[in-house]
């Protein structure tokens, strides 16, 4: 069974941890030698944590001593290279940061570790968690293992080309406008973006602003995602978004006394989306009717007069340029990749545009406030088109031409709202790229879409599909 526990879930290796039918130890070398055999190809380790051998030994030690296990006791997880972990390098995918070691685990990280999971290793990113491709000057480039020609996405595309090939069953990852969504969409993994503050963001960089950023988890089936979250949400008394959030258990609603209601888009408010994205989305809707579930197409207008994706441009520009200058400060030309370059190089949104930018955001909430009084889930697409070659600006989609930011089109609106979003797939493209769909709630309603995932999880037919490599 050895050589086959990389394909296993979380959820089945803590099982058979705790079942003793395996140990941590044969599950962490596993995972080992499945990164020795595909990362060279995939680059999406940068580091391997130095005690994760040792660590689970100690794990297969309480098992048989038959101490009190947590639900991933024993089970391997890796982490964004953007996120703080204790005595292992977090570098933020910049030269600036090579060979920092934190003193402290991130919050997120933390969790993990309280419910006997083990630190694997770190996964690739852009510069500073900042574009929608992998790639920086410390580390390189991370390529999908479905394609070596195509992105995994970013930020979190490390993470997803790992879990995607087998390399770690389970992961975190962080969103500011697509981060765990879009590369799981692109690498045909799930991953969720919880309400805004579920997750404290307590030892991730930037420190502020941090309204629209959130923490993740990533992994290859429904039920991994929901168990991790278990772990992870709650206020931790630093992150004030957090802090100010009702616990998990007091907000853990369920669905309505009433029939659940889904509706599904793909626009207007999005722009246009590949047919065969679009079909996708309609297929998931066509199978969750098929489960007796209410089901119809539906329209938000708020997002056909406030694009998104503009409104979020207009507000983080400004957010986040302090933070840039400041870790860049007295940096060479040479430290400094793509993004850092065109962020410290973009003017100043005027005060008129960000307090207009700043009603569009509460003009967006609003929208979705009142399709939530009617509806419990929105269906959409995730991305726009499946996961494309490395290096492309523009895309041409049903005859309109787009630059690459687009692509955050239908998953932007989530964090300038802060509602919750599933990343999972339904479908295959024509080239065999996998095709995600997107399960929104509202607010604090992530038991809901967690429930509908798993219904749609259930009559999938693409769950068990799995890179070559």
């Amino acid at each position: 069974m050895t050589n086959r526990l990389f394909n296993f879930d979380a959820t089945t290796l803590a099982a058979l941890i705790r079942q003793r039918e395996v140990s941590p130890v044969e599950v962490m070398q596993a995972h080992l030698e499945r990164i020795a055999a595909v990362d060279p190809q995939v680059n999406a380790i940068v580091t391997i944590a130095e005690d994760a051998m040792g660590s689970a030994r100690a794990a297969e030690a309480a098992v048989m001593a038959g101490a009190e296990l947590g639900p991933l006791h024993g089970v391997p997880f890796t982490a964004k290279d953007s996120i703080d972990t204790a005595g292992v390098a977090t570098q933020r995918g910049s030269p600036i940061f090579r060979g920092r070691i934190p003193e402290a685990d991130a919050v997120s990280v933390a969790r993990m570790k309280q419910a006997g999971a083990i630190l694997l290793a770190k996964t690739n990113l852009p510069e500073f968690s900042y574009w929608i491709e992998s790639d920086n000057l410390l580390s390189g480039r991370s390529n999908n293992p479905w394609d070596l020609s195509r992105t995994p996405g970013g930020s979190s595309g490390g993470e997803s080309a790992a879990i995607a090939a087998g390399m770690s069953p389970l992961g975190l990852g962080t969103d500011l406008a697509i981060s765990v969504r879009g590369p799981a969409a692109q690498t045909g993994i799930v991953s969720l973006k919880a309400t805004h503050g579920r997750v404290p963001m307590t030892g991730i960089w930037p420190r502020a602003p941090r309204r629209f950023w959130h923490v993740g988890p990533m992994a290859r089936s429904i039920r991994d995602l929901a168990l991790a979250f278990s772990q992870l949400a709650g206020p931790d008394g630093q992150d004030a978004f957090s802090s100010n959030l009702p616990s998990l258990e007091a907000n853990a609603e369920g669905v309505s006394g009433r029939p659940l209601r889904v509706g599904w888009m793909v626009g207007p408010g999005f722009g246009p989306v590949d047919p065969e994205v679009v079909a996708t989305v309609v297929a998931a809707a066509d199978a969750l009717r098929g489960l007796g579930i209410h089901v119809e197409p539906v329209g938000i207008p708020a997002l056909e007069r406030d694009f998104a994706l503009d409104v979020f441009n207009r507000l983080h520009v400004m957010e986040m340029k302090p933070a840039f200058a400041e870790a860049t400060a007295g940096r060479r030309p040479d430290e400094l990749y793509k993004m850092a370059k065109t962020m410290l190089g973009l003017p100043d949104t005027s005060m008129a545009d960000y307090i207009e930018a700043e009603q569009a955001a509460e003009r967006l909430r609003d929208g979705y406030a009142g399709y939530f009084k009617r509806f419990d889930v929105l269906l959409t697409h995730v991305l726009p088109i499946p996961a494309h070659k490395h290096g492309v600006g523009e895309f041409v989609i049903e005859g309109q031409k787009v630059d690459a930011t687009y692509l955050q089109g239908a998953t932007v609106p989530l964090n300038v709202t802060g509602l919750p979003g599933i990343s999972m797939r339904f479908g295959t493209s024509r080239e065999g790229m996998p095709i995600n769909v997107q399960l929104v709630g509202s607010w604090l309603a992530e038991s809901t879409i967690l429930h509908v995932a798993s219904l749609l999880e259930s009559v999938s037919a693409v769950r068990e599909l799995r890179p070559s490599l």
